[in-house]
């Protein structure tokens, strides 16, 4: 029997420095037989919570994660940062690590800093996913109250901050992916507050929607048909200004690569192998 801890303990999780930031980052090998995958998360959070997402991946797949600065395992620097600065940063990890081109997938916050990464290192971005995520301070807002609710790591560790995000989490049907979160929780390591502080500071003032048209790649948008945070018409209006965007909305809230895992794996594995 393993420890919940050990359950969602990822593979090749070690500390590499780049540009004096030290940063956290876990590589699952893949067979080289598939464009590796980088994951970009939600704010708040360290790599451990989209663990059961790349366990329901093909495992010929290549797949990079890491702590953004200030959460998880990378400290916090000594000044905050931008999305324009943190994709700077993130194409240096990739130097570092040795990767020329990858996929990006991007969940919420992270959504927003893949869609940077895109525009900014086109060349190194080959496939673009986009979960659960906007156009920043130009989004169409969901409800007060889960916005409100969602502004604080807890949303990811409370099972009554985690039902607010999806409301199907406590459904019959998805009784499974519901327990598998709280299982994975316990493993989360919040980053402090100013790491967090630093992530509410890099979207404030921050938007894609004057350039999204210059997204040449082809790109993915997933979206909860009953997100409370991020309403489906965000990523419909994604979808219309990418050049090159296919829309999947799915039936649930914002948290579907954690309640509907499978599906949503399928659904990005298809996108990333078809030619």
């Amino acid at each position: 029997m393993h420890s919940q801890e050990e359950a969602v303990r990822p593979e090749g999780v070690r500390v590499i420095t780049v540009n004096n930031q030290r940063l956290r980052v876990a590589i699952r090998p893949g067979n080289g037989s598939r464009n590796p995958l980088l994951l970009m998360n939600g704010i708040g959070v360290n790599l451990e919570l989209l663990q059961v997402f790349v366990d329901a991946l093909d495992p010929a797949r290549e797949v990079i994660r890491f702590d953004v600065p200030g959460i998880g395992g990378s400290p916090s620097p000594a000044m905050p940062y931008t999305f324009l600065s943190l994709a700077h940063l993130v194409a240096q990890m990739l130097d570092h690590l040795g990767y020329t081109q990858v996929d990006v997938l991007g969940v919420s916050w992270g959504g927003a800093l893949a869609q940077q990464f895109a525009l900014q290192h086109s060349p190194r971005c080959r496939r673009l996913i986009l979960a659960s995520t906007s156009t920043g301070m130009t989004m169409i807002p969901g409800r007060l109250d889960a916005l409100t609710r969602m502004a604080t790591p807890r949303s990811y560790t409370e099972p009554s901050y985690l039902k607010e995000a999806d409301p199907d989490l406590s459904s019959e049907g998805l009784q499974w992916e519901s327990e598998v979160v709280r299982e994975a929780a316990p493993a989360l390591r919040l980053g402090g507050s100013r790491g967090y502080l630093y992530q509410l500071l890099a979207g404030m003032g921050w938007t894609s929607l004057p350039w999204l048209w210059l997204i040449r790649q082809p790109t993915l948008i997933l979206a909860g048909n009953e997100d409370p945070i991020l309403p489906p018409i965000n990523a419909k209006i994604m979808q219309r200004l990418i050049p090159r965007a296919k829309l999947y909305i799915f039936s649930g809230g914002h948290m579907g690569l954690l309640t509907h895992t499978r599906e949503l794996a399928h659904v990005v594995e298809q996108f990333l192998t078809n030619r």
